[in-house]
């Protein structure tokens, strides 16, 4: 008697390529360069954040010890998932490729979350309070001896829904300058030694982005941001973006970042196939996926929001 050998395509198939695709999406995703990324092993954690440190003096006489200022954030884990069903027959005569197709989705999905729960605390940060006491982009962050200081500017614009490629260029150098001149808590230069930006916009802004950053190529050029100078510029157009009339700037080469990424249960992939009571009830397989992590601010001194006026 000969045995027929099932060659279709198996569960075990789908969770690998799901993981694979996973680490491609995830190397890609921006979210990494704009938060720190801290395991968690409980329901939710506390960062304390310190003040820095004093700035080095002569030493005349003893030892001028200064202690530490602290403030603290809780961020409080959420668990996440997502979930499809496929025909078990449809799985198994897979032969187009549709299966993997949705697979790739769901793994596209899963590791660009951070980039979603991120874009909302943008959106929201005129009005969420990060470690300070203050809303995230303000006009009035003081700490110790910075003085009264503003991640919240604005820029002229004829069109501040339409902003010109010379006054999208203006607006990020301003942005740059912004960051650049902030204090910490003992009155020091915090951002002097920046070099690396990111500029997050939205979709409505990509045009003028792109025009007002390309003289990062021309050789010989005087922008302050061409490639012959230190200051470098990314940029990320976001359609989740709900702005029209605004962007963001961050620092990206800071031991710090403007946002925290909380991972207390890293991506896992939950699986009903082959045997299961659902195949055999209702011919069907089931792929889910489970997740325990949560998004939220960091430092407001390695961001910046633009308002075109």
């Amino acid at each position: 008697m000969s045995v027929v050998v099932d060659t279709g395509l198996t569960s075990r198939a789908v969770i690998g390529r799901f993981y694979r695709r996973l680490e491609e999406f995830a190397q890609a995703a921006w979210w990494t360069r704009l938060a720190l990324h801290f395991a968690s092993n409980q329901e939710s954690e506390t960062y304390r954040w310190l003040g820095m440190v004093p700035q080095v003096r002569e030493w005349v006489g003893g030892r001028r010890v200064r202690p530490l200022r602290s403030k603290g954030l809780t961020i409080v884990n959420k668990t996440w998932e997502a979930t499809i069903r496929v025909d078990a027959d449809e799985q198994r005569r897979d032969k187009t490729g549709q299966m993997m197709v949705r697979i790739n989705e769901l793994a596209r999905r899963v590791a660009t979350h951070p980039n979603k729960l991120l874009t909302e605390l943008m959106v929201n940060g005129k009005t969420s309070i990060c470690y300070d006491g203050r809303p995230f982009f303000d006009a009035d962050h003081s700490e110790g001896n910075s003085g009264t200081q503003s991640n919240d500017i604005s820029h002229d614009a004829a069109t501040p829904t339409a902003p010109t490629d010379t006054e999208m260029y203006e607006a990020i150098v301003q942005g740059v300058a912004q960051l650049m001149s902030f204090q910490d808590d003992q009155g020091e230069p915090m951002n002097e030694s920046a070099r690396e930006f990111l500029v997050m916009v939205p979709m409505s802004f990509l045009s003028a982005t792109l025009v007002a950053l390309a003289s990062q190529t021309v050789e010989g050029s005087s922008n302050p941001l061409a490639a012959r100078e230190p200051f470098r510029v990314a940029w990320v157009a976001n359609p989740r973006l709900t702005w029209n009339d605004r962007f963001a700037l961050f620092r990206t080469d800071g031991s710090t970042r403007p946002f925290i990424f909380q991972e207390e249960l890293p991506v896992q992939i939950q699986v009903l196939a082959e045997g299961s009571e659902l195949e055999v009830n209702e011919n069907q397989h089931q792929y889910g996926v489970k997740a325990i992590h949560e998004a939220g601010y960091g430092f407001w001194q390695d961001a910046c929001l633009v308002t075109f006026t």
